[in-house]
């Protein structure tokens, strides 16, 4: 018994498998479907742009243009981030309405109808349902990346938010690497099968649907919200894994009390806050580094980059593999050493040395003719910039209070996806 207190203390309960599990398949039906939805489009991009000459052709009569190819193709893959800036801006409503763990489930009616669109574009012979499919995914995804972040950090412990929190960019990783997978052409990167890599958008979104109902909702919004107190204990209790969570509960009471003279503000409101505002520059800064970098065309493109680099056509998808295993191996180890190390350390050394290694980048793809050993190095240099952005973890939960945090992360993810849609 007294050995059991030593290993967790009072102030650090166990991990238990309630907690787990809200964290895994909130994050599958979420972060998972938005990770997919960055690679998953590389490897049919030359099956689509096929789709879309064939089925001009069978309208107009005449074989599409280069210039009409590639307007219809762009469109295709960067609504994507049209529609992430419109769930963005729906979240906040929805999450009032519904709750956290309410508006995932929701979102998963976005997640099915944009699959069942994406899957019947080939055969309904219609381009436009790809890109309005899409644009439903993305909506998806703008949700998700809003309401996942608080969900997690307001049903976990402080002792391993940062760990729990960090399902959520675990999950995007291995969605890119299964995205990756699925697209080779063993498997559905063929050209009779490719429009079933879409399909696939179904299963997280039913597994979400089938589990995430019988977990708690936050205890937060059960508590402030819906003051609905023997539900936030009870989730708590599960949550936590003790009877005992009157403390817990105290901690909500107090911060709920702070809030009766507060009301919603806007980002100009945060900005005049002193006591706010370097927090919220920092987080909006720091997303859209994370927008502005580049990585997400690393995804799109991937093939196109490693054949402007000289490899050989036949080997380009397996090489393509090996970029989201690292990433989902950077991700891992990030989750594992950031309560030991940090948030800051993690963010400048992911950043600093994104920054030598994109140079490095540069450099190797402008001088690959030069020797043959050079698309190698630039192959290194792929690799290395992702396992650099896998490494620095959002920090947007540990800078603001959770009092503060729904509002800021809400104004900061629509920040980050007007920018992703640039």
């Amino acid at each position: 018994m007294g050995k059991a207190r030593a290993d967790h203390p009072a102030d650090k309960p166990p991990v238990t498998s309630c907690l787990l599990s809200a964290a895994f398949f909130g994050a599958l039906g979420s972060s998972f479907l938005y990770g997919y939805n960055l690679s998953v489009v590389n490897a049919p991009a030359q099956y689509i742009k096929d789709f879309n000459n064939r089925t001009w052709m069978e309208r107009y009569g005449e074989p599409i243009g280069a210039e009409t190819t590639t307007l219809l193709w762009s469109i295709t893959v960067s609504i994507f981030a049209i529609g992430g800036l419109l769930g963005a801006l729906s979240v906040s409503l929805i999450i009032k309405l519904l709750g956290r763990k309410g508006t995932l489930l929701l979102n998963n009616v976005f997640a099915l109808a944009a699959a069942l669109l994406l899957t019947l574009g080939e055969r309904a012979k219609s381009f436009e349902m790809l890109i309005v499919g899409r644009l439903i995914i993305g909506v998806d995804s703008g949700i998700a990346l809003s309401a996942l972040p608080m969900y997690l950090g307001e049903i976990s412990p402080k002792h391993i938010r940062g760990f729990i929190g960090q399902f959520n960019s675990i999950l995007i990783c291995l969605g890119v690497f299964t995205g990756q997978v699925l697209g080779l052409p063993e498997l559905l990167g063929q050209e009779t099968r490719w429009n079933y890599l879409f399909t696939f958008l179904a299963l997280p979104a039913a597994l979400q649907m089938c589990v995430l109902p019988f977990l708690p909702e936050s205890p937060r919004f059960l508590l402030m919200e819906r003051r609905d107190e023997a539900g936030a204990e009870r989730a708590f209790q599960r949550f936590l894994g003790k009877e005992d969570v009157s403390q817990e509960l105290e901690e909500v009471h107090a911060e709920a009390r702070a809030q009766e003279n507060l009301h919603t503000v806007s980002v100009l409101q945060l900005l005049r806050n002193p006591a706010v505002r370097w927090q919220l520059i920092t987080v909006i800064i720091t997303m859209a580094c994370y927008q502005l970098c580049g990585l997400n065309a690393i995804w799109y493109y991937t093939n196109g980059i490693l054949r402007e680099a000289g490899f050989p056509e036949n080997i380009l998808p397996y090489i393509t593999l090996s970029t989201g295993i690292i990433e989902t191996l950077a991700a891992i180890i990030s989750g594992l050493v950031i309560e030991r190390i940090g948030r800051k350390p993690l963010l400048i050394f992911g950043f600093s040395a994104m920054a030598v290694f994109f140079s490095l980048l540069t450099l190797c793809l402008n001088l690959q003719e030069s020797a043959t050993w050079m698309p190698y190095l630039s192959f290194v240099c792929i690799l290395a910039v992702i396992a650099s952005f896998c490494s620095g973890p959002v920090i947007l939960a540990p800078v603001f209070d959770l009092k503060r945090s729904p509002s800021v992360s809400q104004h900061a993810n629509k920040a980050q996806t007007r920018i992703n849609a640039r």
